[in-house]
């Protein structure tokens, strides 16, 4: 995915699910129009969910993901379909795609009973319609073979997709038309070369959608930019790395805050972020901390996950943990072997991912947080850092 391209996370996830042979993933080509999923005769074509970013009208830009058929058998088929069920955690929307000449059974109906225990919105499609002679009595029904109704299926979905849709914002809401707002983004070895990261760019994006006015300095150079600005910015945001030099830099009349803290309130997860790094304080020797992250970039020699928030924990607590760390879409269904999970910000996933990873934490009785608040709260910093959202804590 390219720096101009519409990042994976701010994507609408669409995901196709149902048995095999019931045409799913012809479906999924008819509403792609491409070739995205093999389609054969036989069942269980499609072994693995098969993703695609692309812009769909009329959605815009969406992942679309085909997933194995759901009564797969033997030990294979049910790796299938437990990779199936892990897809449910990160869409949006699920189309549940039925054989029109066979209807609805167990399957189906299990399929249901999760997409509603998820809250997942859903839309049941009833596919060969070319096959029957009654489609007259309410149900979505289309032919992947003839392209029947393919075009009324991606209304529905549109239509169920807008009444989901909700405002939020990372931080344009923070600040009005003309404000200036001061960007410490810190430029060291784990910065990537020729660009800064995604939740930076998200910032910079929202703030100029605001009217607002972004000042982008490294922490060295924040003091005499504070001091030359000629008037007083209305905020600070920092990188979580360098929140305790940059809080004594900044003064007590200027709000701080972190990337990290605004993608948690964005992601909406502050509140329960805040309160897993209160837990810090009740670790004890020998816990095993979970420490996650959504992508899977290369380490760095000193990666804030398996070397920098383990050696700051230690140095904090004076007490040696059992670290166990994860990325990309490894994180644990149950959690109920560990005395705290953090996770990074989660700029790579969407919000219905980072939530359920939040949710698996909590009904495992352990406490959640991220990267960022954990920093802040490590370096004492964090009551400040959160004041400007107080109605988030009351």
């Amino acid at each position: 995915m390219g720096m101009n391209d519409t990042p994976s996370s701010e994507r609408l996830h669409i995901g196709f699910f149902g048995r095999r042979n019931a045409g799913k993933s012809s479906v999924v080509n008819a509403v792609t129009n491409q070739n995205m999923s093999l389609v054969s005769d036989k069942k269980g074509t499609t072994t693995d969910p098969v993703e695609k970013t692309m812009e769909l009208l009329p959605l815009g830009p969406v992942v679309i993901i085909d997933t194995a058929g759901f009564d797969d058998g033997g030990t294979l088929g049910t790796m299938r379909v437990e990779r199936t069920k892990a897809v449910l955690n990160r869409v949006d929307i699920a189309v549940l795609v039925v054989d029109g000449t066979i209807g609805m059974t167990s399957v189906e109906n299990e399929l249901v009973s999760l997409f509603e225990e998820k809250k997942i919105p859903y839309l049941i499609v009833f596919n060969k319609c070319d096959l029957l002679d009654n489609t007259t009595d309410g149900k979505i029904f289309v032919s992947a073979k003839n392209n029947t109704n393919i075009e009324l299926l991606k209304d529905k979905i549109a239509k169920v997709v807008n009444a989901q849709k909700s405002d939020k914002r990372l931080c344009g809401d923070l600040v009005n038309k003309n404000d200036f707002v001061v960007l410490v983004i810190p430029i060291d070895s784990a910065a990537p070369k020729g660009r800064i990261i995604l939740p930076q760019q998200q910032v910079i994006r929202d703030l100029l959608d605001s009217g607002a006015i972004p000042v982008c300095v490294r922490e060295s150079e924040l003091a005499d930019t504070l001091k030359n600005l000629g008037t007083k910015p209305k905020l600070v945001i920092t990188d979580s790395q360098v929140f305790k030099p940059v809080s004594e830099i900044v003064p007590n009349d200027i709000k701080l805050t972190s990337f990290s803290i605004l993608m948690a309130r964005y992601k909406g997860f502050l509140k329960t972020a805040v309160n897993g790094a209160r837990a810090i304080e009740s670790l004890n020797d020998g816990d095993k901390i979970l420490i996650s992250e959504g992508c899977t970039h290369h380490r760095q020699c000193d990666d804030i996950g398996t070397v920098k928030l383990p050696r700051l924990l230690k140095n904090y607590t004076g007490k040696n943990f059992e670290i166990v760390t994860s990325s990309g879409k490894d994180f644990p269904n149950n959690l109920s072997e560990f005395s705290l999970a953090i996770h990074c910000g989660a700029c790579m996933l969407n919000s219905r991912e980072i939530i359920s990873r939040m949710n698996r934490s909590v009904e495992s009785g352990v406490p959640f947080t991220n990267y960022g608040i954990a920093i802040a709260y490590m370096r004492g910093i964090l009551e400040r850092s959160i004041e400007m959202f107080e109605k988030i804590f009351v």
